[in-house]
């Protein structure tokens, strides 16, 4: 498992931890302060993962497993290093957990190696609620082999349809599952469904992007086959991302590129190829990201995030009031009304005004939202409209960075909807 370091912020406080990310201090324009509320889209880089990544590239740069000399020898034991922290941080083995290019390259690589494995005639259940990422490597898998699609559907509030479960999983060989939805916030009661997946004879991928960054994943403990996470998500660099699965799969999984590193041997004729992981890590590895990661999941681990999750859930109820009041009848919440097994994501339309108008008019106030489809369009066309505007809180925004929020729908209302 990992070593264990990380930031110890005991007792939580919004303020030490906001003084962590160095760009939450500098205005966005002058006078005007960032209140940084895109977190389901990118989390900001914290100063520990800054510092991890500056250290290793100026003084650890250097190719793993292929030399003896010493600075290959620090970068080969920082990045081993790194595996054992992501690790520790989902509880589960190093050796079981393959480093990706985030969490897209991760589904893909289960889509096409363990997809590869999967007969014509096969189905594939995927839910209403997913991200294109697990959406679209799935359809590509059903033309390739002539597999069936099937649709888990939503309910009314943005959550996994559970009665409509068992009569949908008759000749289901994966299931793929959002642990919670980038757009409705909703979570996944992911091991209720890997259990009715597992007895069903499927095996269950879960897409666990959006619940990383709030707090470490007791992975085993959800009974899932497949775990995927995206380094950005969680303020790591952009293009690293970490896949685990269970360790039995991945023995009886080919290879999904081929390269260096992930071989045993290589003759003209043919290759013989490596255990996992390294069988899924061919070429050289996003060493300094990777590295980025590690740092990311020791800085979240010594976050008291039962704490931190408390004080979400009054911001997410800050915030949803706040609309009510404002909106009135114009506003639709796209996803559950009430606190109850939720992230603190809040996605929303106002009657008359376009997502896209309501950000840019927010940005002037230095709020940052996110307005379209969310890459989640089959989602969206579920409940009648082309697009949302979204909020999505990390451990570090106040009540401060809400009433902003809010103060700029005022505007917008008062600019779209005179």
């Amino acid at each position: 498992m990992g070593r264990g370091e990380g930031v110890n912020l005991m007792p939580y406080s919004p303020a030490l931890l906001k003084a962590q990310y160095p760009i939450l201090s500098e205005d966005i324009a002058p006078g005007v302060p960032l209140h940084y509320l895109d977190n389901g889209a990118t989390g900001q880089m914290p100063r520990a993962v800054l510092d991890a990544v500056v250290t290793h590239e100026t003084r650890n740069r250097a190719n793993v497993k292929r030399s003896v000399h010493t600075l290959a020898e620090r970068a080969t034991n920082a990045y081993d290093a790194a595996r054992e922290d992501v690790a520790a941080y989902l509880n589960v083995s190093a050796r079981d957990l393959v480093f990706t290019a985030g969490c897209t390259m991760a589904i893909n690589l289960v889509a096409h190696s363990y997809g590869s494995l999967l007969r014509e005639g096969d189905a594939i259940a995927v839910s209403t609620l997913e991200h294109h990422a697990n959406m679209v490597p799935w359809q590509m898998l059903a033309a390739r082999r002539g597999l069936r699609l099937v649709r888990l559907p939503a309910t009314a509030e943005g959550r996994l349809d559970m009665d409509a479960l068992p009569g949908l999983l008759d000749g289901v060989r994966l299931v793929a599952i959002t642990h919670a939805s980038n757009v409705t916030g909703a979570i996944t009661p992911v091991a209720e469904v890997a259990a009715q997946a597992r007895a069903a004879g499927a095996v269950t991928l879960v897409d666990g992007a959006q619940m990383a960054p709030h707090g470490p994943v007791d992975v085993p403990a959800l009974g899932c086959d497949f775990y995927v996470i995206s380094g950005h998500k969680l303020g790591a660099p952009n293009g690293i991302g970490a896949l685990w699965g269970r360790r039995e799969l991945l023995a009886a999984m080919p290879p999904f590129l081929g390269g260096g590193e992930m071989i045993r041997s290589v003759r003209f004729e043919s290759s013989t190829y490596a255990r996992p992981p390294q069988r899924f890590e061919a070429g050289t590895p996003p060493i300094g990201p990777a590295v980025g990661l590690g740092a990311a999941c020791r800085f979240h681990a010594g976050i008291d995030h039962a704490a931190a999750n408390r004080h979400l859930a009054a911001l997410t109820g800050r915030l949803i009031e706040g609309l009510r009041q404002r909106c009135g009848d114009r506003l639709r919440l796209i996803g559950p009304g009430d606190l109850a097994d939720r992230l603190p994501l809040v996605s929303f339309t106002i009657k008359g005004a376009h997502p896209h108008d309501i950000c840019q008019i927010l940005d002037r106030r230095g709020v940052a939202l996110r307005g379209g489809h969310h890459c989640a369009q089959v989602l969206h066309e579920a409940y009648g409209v082309a697009g949302s505007t979204r909020a999505s809180m990390a451990a570090f925004n106040d009540a401060g960075d809400i009433d902003a929020c809010l103060a700029g729908i005022e505007d917008a209302l008062r600019i779209l909807l005179p």
